[in-house]
């Protein structure tokens, strides 16, 4: 005990200064857009934000993320009931599918629409494609949360004399309305934050028009005006969701593991109801696979540049290794401290961490283009900028893989170090570290496929000469050359398809199926 003092004490302020200069760095493209305000002076970013153009683009954001978000809740709360508590043919098999198209990056799937369809544009466009590419964000976590219900609430419910929709109505869905709602979340900042999905079928958002503001004519004080009314979008969006899920809590009944829930019969329905994991697959899946394998047969071999495709796909796997390894190591302090040392200091900390991780990828890219360029000129378009972009944006994937494997590990072995001598940096890697180790590594994992499907950030920060396999897939579309770009889509598919089955396998092992 004489020795677990001072380690304690040391240790801690050592981790919650770090944590806080982290937290700090990950604040700046928030502060950025305040500051930039500040500067511009109200009557000049009046002019600029109340003008009919950013009237429009609300308009758009709006009917866009209305429609949206919750078409993309009732399908994938409707899919994972079906595929997790009713008995659905093949369940399992449709499970898989629904969650396969988190591999295909979001403008993928537009790349893939345009060339079956090549006049589908607009709002229309944008709410179908966008359903399609983001309801597995809602299916994952929902069908996560429906494995972990106890069976007894719907029993009793059942007991009662309630029908099976009055149970699922009164009982089951009161209990998913935090995954409901996280996942919501999720797919609106997404939603805010898109460039290539919107750009391809001609759709205007407020990142597509700050994105078209800064390659066009570099206007900054523009484009930071329509920064600002898209972080308060996001801010809004935040505090609606907030709001929707109050104070309440949800908790199994009873000690143990809960027994394994009866699906409901459909009956009838069984199989009409195959329609619908069909039809979401064949459009999610189904429309990918054709356009790709009809490009890929129509440009033939001349289409497989190796020495472009290799070159590509090296400096994807280096961004994305270094960004990875970054983004993991800067989330460790706040991890290790929100296991550890839990309160509610550790608590503002992380959830500054989640705020700056709400910003979308072009805020952030702008902040660092005008901070760098103001203040640190070596740095613009530098490795260390675009590395620093990655860790505000994919904080929250690796916090998330390193708490609940630091959770796991015996505070005990890192005071036992700490008693031999060690100083708490090296108590701290010699025992929680190595053996957060398979955390650690699904963080740079998780990370990493953010990362290697970002666009807007890297076009935006990227050194000169830097070509990813999403930057050469952007400007071979672009000049409309879509067979050109057919190798550099099947690629990104092909490297996230093993994250995105470890997600799937994760959430399994979860519920311990």
């Amino acid at each position: 005990m004489l020795v677990s003092r001072p380690w304690f004490l040391a240790g801690t302020r050592g981790t919650y200064l770090i944590a806080i200069v982290i937290a700090l760095f990950a604040l700046m493209p928030l502060g950025f857009v305040f500051w930039a305000t500040a500067v511009t002076g109200w009557e000049t970013a009046s002019q600029l934000i109340f003008r009919p153009r950013v009237g429009e683009l609300m308009g758009n954001t709006l009917l866009l993320v209305i429609v949206t978000v919750p078409v993309t809740m009732i399908l994938a709360t409707v899919l994972a009931w079906l595929t997790e508590r009713s008995d659905l043919p093949f369940a399992r098999f449709w499970s898989v599918l629904c969650v396969a198209p988190l591999a295909i990056p979001a403008f993928v799937h537009s790349y893939a629409w345009i060339g079956l369809w090549p006049g589908f544009h607009g709002l229309p466009a944008g709410i179908a494609i966008s359903v399609t590419a983001y309801f597995p964000f809602l299916y994952l976590p929902i069908s996560a949360a429906l494995r972990l219900l106890d069976p007894a609430l719907e029993d009793q419910a059942a007991s009662l004399g309630l029908s099976d929709a009055a149970v699922f109505r009164r009982v089951v869905l009161p209990q998913l309305r935090l995954s409901i709602l996280g996942g919501g979340l999720l797919v609106g900042l997404h939603l805010l934050a898109e460039y290539g999905l919107y750009a391809m079928i001609r759709f205007d958002t407020f990142t597509t028009a700050i994105v078209d503001q800064f390659q066009s004519t570099y206007n900054g004080v523009a484009a930071n005006m329509l920064a600002l009314v898209l972080v308060l979008c996001c801010l809004v969006l935040l505090a609606v969701d907030a709001g929707l899920r109050g104070r309440r809590r949800y908790a199994r009944i009873g000690p143990g593991v809960a027994r394994q829930v009866r699906r409901t019969s459909l009956g009838a329905w069984r199989y009409p109801c195959l329609l619908l994991p069909i039809a979401a697959v064949f459009f999610a899946l189904g429309v990918p696979a054709l356009t790709l394998s009809r490009w890929l047969v129509a440009g033939g071999a001349a289409i497989w540049r190796m020495d472009e495709i290799g070159l590509a796909l090296g400096q994807t796997l280096v961004i994305c290794l270094v960004g990875g390894l970054a983004t993991t190591a800067a989330a460790l302090p706040i991890a290790w401290l929100s296991v550890r040392r839990p309160s509610r200091r550790s608590r503002v900390i992380e959830g500054c961490y989640y705020l700056a991780s709400s910003m979308p990828g072009v805020v952030v890219a702008l902040a660092l283009v005008t901070i760098t360029v103001r203040v640190a000129l070596p740095l613009y378009q530098t490795v260390a900028t675009i590395v620093i972009a990655y860790m505000i944006m994919f904080l929250p994937r690796a916090l998330i893989s390193l708490r609940a494997s630091i959770a796991q590990v015996p505070a005990e072995l890192e005071q036992a170090a700490a008693s031999l001598g060690r100083s708490p940096a090296r108590a701290l890697w010699a025992t929680t570290v190595r053996l957060a180790a398979p955390g650690a590594a699904a963080g740079v994992a998780l990370s990493s496929l953010g990362i290697m499907n970002e666009l807007t950030a890297t076009q935006m920060l990227a050194p000169n000469g830097t070509r990813t396999l999403a930057m050469a897939f952007w400007a071979l579309t672009s000049e409309i050359d879509y067979a050109g770009a057919a190798p550099y889509a099947l690629l990104m598919i092909l490297f996230s398809l093993p994250m995105t089955a470890l997600l799937h396998h994760q959430s399994k092992k979860i519920a311990g199926r």
